[in-house]
């Protein structure tokens, strides 16, 4: 460890890290106010950081309102205190333990699925959990026009929240690099709050309410921002695994049309670990099985069970919205809520909109894991047999592929546990037969190789459109690694960390120089030159002490079938 940290200062240099930049590094109040149109906002003072929480930014969706699409802030918020935690929106289920194979290996990986950077107490939570939290420099003031970062945050759309995400770590490394800016984190309804499927809410129109609540927060910032001395035309949205997959959403919305007041609402958008998700409308057969057990499980049967359902109580309701299996289930990345076409705010699957070219058109870069799907893997068994994960992916995942459509994608994948994910540790973590090829699978229907199929699209036919790719393989270890670098484990490098650790400083630097310049090569020293994915399919391959340059051609077989099979491998 002594060894690595003398690499890493010494690299220091290299990736830009410059002595402590001009801006004050703190104020003399233990408050700060911003005055906006809605009211006076009451922030905290931190060492370096000023912090405002839980900035209300639509009414209360409640009541009728609950699923509705949301209804930008009517009241005035007078002297408002943002000092304090923000609540997070009510959460979905994250662990279902029917069918699980080993209740402690689920409990753990849950753990390390909803870490967060925050405290580990869960935030208290509301259905009035619409809200922004703005943190900047110190000594930054209104009319400053600093770049903004806006944080979409994951959670399997079940679960997540602004209450776990400080930015601070990120923003004093801007200040080193003398490229200070403003972190925004949006809370947006998850779960059945915000993405509840069916016919009912298709035919009211209610779709995505959860993605048209972060749509609310880039409003609110290019109503607000300036205020707290950011810039509404240099916006860049960044978002990790469900947030990454909202992020490529908020790409296709609407068609492509990310305009507000004649104005983009963004310019550049960074995914990790998520990108366009092939989805079936939200009415299709699994959408409305999902309405129908919520409205069964409440006793809302009957001619008109959305107005049943919207009268329960909150905990009602969350009895009934929970009923449904989570990501921590057998069915696993087999979603029960997620974003799905509805004809208006999502016109089609979003790979399709992609594909014909209904997009916003912005730099941006995309990235996974090595080991996306370990996580996803506990929760089922015996999966030695070809047809058994067949039969697996037929029943959860594949409802509009026939058995030789799967079968032919399952047979791209080795049987031998040694080629399985974690990657390069022989198979030694099995805990059932099969269990890394599923692992593997899991990771790359949702999250790997998706992203190549994904940066290919933009290549054939918007050429033009810069976009970066790496590949996360910091926590790899021969023997320790029984979840390899796995989904998440990008969170706690990118937020928690010290910049005295390789992938830390190097990423940040990598991603505020993009921030700033839309390329991540520009503005702070970087050790890798990162050449555009479409230049020769290059990904800049993180790791523990270095950073290289990697081809992106494993598992070729397996992405060419699924390009060829894209539009009946749909969740």
């Amino acid at each position: 460890m002594a060894i690595l940290k003398a690499i890493t200062a010494g690299l220091l240099p290299l990736v830009g890290a410059v002595p402590a930049s001009p801006l004050a590094s703190r104020a003399e109040a233990d408050v700060v106010e911003v005055i906006l149109p809605s009211g006076t906002i009451i922030g905290s003072v931190g060492e370096t950081v000023d912090t405002f929480n839980g900035i209300p930014y639509a009414d209360a969706p409640v009541g009728d309102l609950r699923f509705r699409p949301p209804v930008k802030l009517s009241r005035d918020l007078g002297n408002f205190n943002a000092t304090k935690k923000p609540l997070s929106c009510p959460q979905g289920p994250l662990v279902t333990l029917k069918g699980v194979s080993s209740v402690a290996d689920i409990a753990g990986a849950a753990t390390i699925f909803n870490s967060t950077t925050g405290d580990d107490e869960a935030p208290a939570s509301s259905e009035d959990c619409l809200t922004i939290n703005v943190q900047r420099p110190n000594g930054v003031q209104a009319g400053d026009g600093l770049p903004v970062l806006f944080w979409i945050y994951g959670g399997g759309f079940l679960g997540g929240s602004t209450a776990g995400f400080d930015g601070t770590k990120l923003i004093d490394t801007g200040v080193s690099l003398n490229q200070p800016f403003i972190f925004v984190a949006v809370n947006y309804r998850v779960a059945a709050w915000g993405f509840m499927p069916g016919r009912e809410i298709l035919e009211e129109g209610s779709g995505n309410a959860g993605l048209l609540d972060q749509r609310m927060g880039l409003e609110w910032v290019a109503d607000n921002i300036e205020a707290f001395g950011g810039d509404p035309d240099k916006v860049t949205i960044w978002g990790e695994s469900a947030g990454a997959i909202s992020v490529f959403d908020q790409l296709v919305l609407f068609n492509g049309d990310a305009t507000y007041n004649g104005k983009p609402l963004f310019r550049g958008a960074i995914m990790n670990s998520g990108s366009a998700t092939p989805t079936d409308p939200l009415d299709s057969d699994k959408g409305q099985a999902i309405y129908d057990a919520i409205v069964e499980e409440a006793g809302c049967e009957g001619d008109d069970s959305l107005t049943c359902l919207r009268e329960l109580d909150n905990d009602q309701f969350t009895v009934a919205a929970n009923s449904v299996p989570g990501i921590f289930s057998y069915s696993s990345l087999a979603l029960s809520f997620l974003p799905r076409p509805d004809g208006r705010v999502l016109t089609d699957s979003p790979d399709v909109l992609q594909r014909t070219e209904r997009f916003h058109r912005v730099p941006m870069i995309i990235g996974t894991q090595e080991d996306e799907g370990t996580l996803f893997a506990l929760t089922q068994k015996n999966m030695s047999t070809t047809e058994q994960i067949v039969d697996y992916l037929a029943e959860f995942y594949f409802h509009d592929a026939d058995t030789d459509q799967i079968t032919g994608l399952v047979d791209t994948y080795s049987s031998d546990p040694r080629d399985g994910s974690p990657y390069g540790v022989g198979g030694i973590w099995d805990i059932y037969p099969g269990q890394g090829r599923l692992a593997s699978m899991l990771g790359d229907i949702v999250f790997n190789l998706i992203r190549r199929i994904s940066l290919q699209t933009f290549a054939d036919i918007a050429f033009e459109v810069p976009t970066w790719s790496y590949f996360s393989s910091y926590k790899y270890h021969p023997i320790l690694g029984v979840f390899g670098t796995y989904h998440g484990s990008d969170i706690g490098v990118l937020f928690s960390d010290d910049n005295d650790k390789y992938p830390t400083i190097t990423g940040r630097t990598y991603y505020i120089n993009f921030l700033y310049n839309l390329d991540p090569n520009e503005g702070a020293s970087v050790d890798v030159f990162w050449p555009e994915w479409k230049d020769e399919n290059k990904l800049l391959n993180f790791k523990a002490t270095e950073n290289v340059l990697k081809d992106d051609d494993y598992r070729n077989a397996s992405s060419t079938y699924l390009i060829d099979h894209i539009d009946y491998l749909r969740f």
